[in-house]
């Protein structure tokens, strides 16, 4: 696979980019009514979807390692997986999302754009050519029915 560094890596790289625009950057702050509780709920809704997503690769006996998908052992489509192929990215966009709510940076909009942008090419298009030499058929169907991110 051509991945350059382990997702949870460019995760932690991107939510310090963003602390740093938000501190550096003079200009672009925002601050509105419930802004807070937006962040909160964002965050509380990643880590659902992230929990749900992790116990659902753990009871089918699948790799959580998305830098070897060939010990994938199943192709997991149900649950949140049949709202989005992947929901542990989606969990860290929220999370980034609810980051840039608290900093309260309109600049950190773009930041979170260059996240979905790298990931998509860097990760998920890696990962879905693999699953894809894995699964066949069964892996293409269920990427007509099911979005990427969501």
């Amino acid at each position: 696979m051509k991945l350059k560094l382990p997702p949870l890596i460019v995760f932690a790289l991107f939510l310090l980019v963003m602390f740093l625009l938000e501190w550096l950057l003079p200009v672009g702050g925002f601050l509105f009514f419930g802004q807070w509780y937006l962040a909160l709920f964002l965050i509380c809704l990643a880590a659902c979807i992230l929990f749900v997503s992790l116990l659902q690769f753990i009871v089918s006996k699948t790799t959580v390692d998305p830098r070897t998908p060939s010990k994938t052992t199943k192709l997991v489509t149900n649950g949140v997986y049949g709202i989005s192929r992947n929901p542990m990215y989606l969990a860290m966009l929220l999370t980034l999302l609810a980051w840039g709510l608290w900093l309260g940076n309109a600049f950190n909009t773009l930041t979170v754009a260059g996240f979905v942008s790298y990931m998509n090419r860097f990760q998920i298009i890696p990962e879905e050519e693999s699953l894809a030499n894995i699964f066949g058929k069964k892996y293409q169907e269920y990427c007509t029915h099911v979005r990427r991110w969501f």
